[in-house]
């Protein structure tokens, strides 16, 4: 993957927001399957999905996600995974990892609300996800009508579970193709360690 550059804010010295730039500009994958069967894999209706330029794709910043747009946070609500029908479709496809999306969040200040599903990877579904957040900037900053530009979303994550989450993508673009993508939000520590490097002759 490569360095990661890391960002961390503190207030009276304690971490509460980081951000990090994608160690890899977004990959956009082959073209995915039709739309009534990608919408069958999410236990919805081909009706249930955005049209152009909001369709289905695949992209990737190191992991790569099937981005599939919905008309609403309800259809969203109802995603349930058929994993038959993933087993046949997705588990040996480019992108089997699932990013359905809706640009009907539920709070003020955020752009779009999403779930993430990674059968591949034993994850039923995660509250917050970073690789997905990296790979959605490209898929966002593509569809902006500018060639040029920092572009910057708000996404809520995890509130199906009852684990909300907000992540912030932030994308800049030159000449129509993505320069960088960051991704942060709030933050925790939940664990640190030093270590010890002996210097040459045990000194």
């Amino acid at each position: 993957m490569g360095p990661v550059a890391v960002t961390i804010v503190a207030e009276a010295g304690r971490p509460v927001a980081a951000q990090l730039v994608s160690a890899r500009l977004p990959e956009f994958g082959p073209s995915p399957p039709p739309d009534a069967a990608v919408a069958a894999v999410l236990s919805l209706e081909e009706s249930d999905l955005l049209l152009a330029p909001y369709a289905p794709q695949a992209v990737s910043c190191g992991v790569p996600f099937l981005f599939v747009p919905l008309k609403n946070r309800a259809a969203l609500e109802r995603v349930r995974v058929d994993r038959q029908r993933w087993e046949r479709l997705l588990s040996t496809w480019w992108a089997p990892h699932l990013y359905p999306l809706t640009f009907d969040p539920e709070l003020p200040g955020s752009h779009l609300r999403a779930r993430m599903f990674a059968p591949a990877m034993g994850i039923a579904e995660d509250p917050a996800t970073g690789a997905a957040a990296a790979a959605l900037g490209g898929y966002l900053a593509l569809r902006e009508a500018l060639a040029s530009g920092a572009f910057r979303w708000v996404v809520e994550q995890g509130f199906e579970m009852g684990r909300p989450s907000l992540l912030e993508v932030e994308a800049d673009k030159s000449d129509a193709q993505v320069q960088e993508v960051r991704v942060g939000g709030a933050s925790v520590m939940v664990a640190q360690g030093s270590m010890e490097v002996p210097l040459p002759g045990g000194r």
